[in-house]
């Protein structure tokens, strides 16, 4: 479960950034004593803390001191991916994630980009939650090794090859980009099944790739190679 709060739309003035922290404090509070009265009656769930603080930087840790005096199971970073560029993403990403507990999950909310999620795994972040694997799916954006493929370009209509070479879904296995792009173009559902199955499997491939690289400390190496190939053969949006 995951605690109220109030995430601002960036930019944000320092006295609107000020506010949201301290209402988020108080829902923050509210709903741990919830949590507590009622564990015993549903039986026990995970509560993670929420902190805000925009970009300015002494009021993340100020809000993030906060909710961890509370006391949860896990902590939050929010209101970032919400309008601010990706380079003031990361700034704020690699500031506050050394500094949440180590021992609790900590958790960026909202953000999914393949590039994204690699930064953040960098900045020490352990858990991601997006729409973006299916949500591009039904728009036809497909996630490759070599980056964004939209199925429904007309360069697809007779590509016999599949997806992605490189990629062991049944989808790319099975199926090429022209049969794909009739499946889309036709509505047929198929086609966004299809779509959506291959694109959570890059996903869940990317990611057992990252924490494998953790595990065997060679994360660094395994970012750039990625991002080297993912950007070396964009077809477009």
């Amino acid at each position: 479960m995951m605690c109220f709060d109030e995430c601002l739309e960036l930019p944000a003035s320092r006295i609107e950034v000020e506010h949201s922290i301290a209402l988020t404090a108080r829902w923050a509070k509210r709903c741990k004593e919830a949590q507590v009265k009622t564990n015993g009656i549903s039986g026990e769930q995970a509560l993670f803390g929420i902190f805000q603080g925009g970009g300015e930087l002494d009021l993340r840790e100020q809000s993030l001191e906060q909710i961890v005096e509370i006391d949860f199971d896990g902590y939050a970073i929010g209101g970032l991916s919400v309008g601010e560029s990706k380079e003031e993403m990361y700034r704020v990403a690699h500031h506050i994630t050394p500094k949440m507990p180590a021992e609790k999950p900590r958790y960026l909310m909202g953000v999914g980009d393949p590039e994204d999620l690699l930064e953040g795994i960098e900045a020490g972040i352990d858990m991601f939650d997006c729409v973006l694997p299916t949500r591009n799916a039904r728009n036809g954006s497909l996630f490759t090794s070599r980056g964004k493929i939209s199925i429904k370009q007309n360069q697809y209509k007779e590509d016999p090859e599949p997806l992605d070479p490189d990629c062991a879904c049944s989808t790319c296995q099975n199926y090429s980009r022209a049969y794909l792009r009739h499946l889309f173009k036709s509505n047929e559902i198929l086609g966004v099944r299809l779509n959506t199955y291959h694109n959570l499997f890059f996903y869940l491939t990317l990611i057992k790739g990252a924490r494998a690289a953790v595990k065997d400390q060679h994360f660094p190496e395994f970012k750039k190679d990625f991002l080297e190939k993912y950007r070396s053969g964009l077809d477009g949006d």
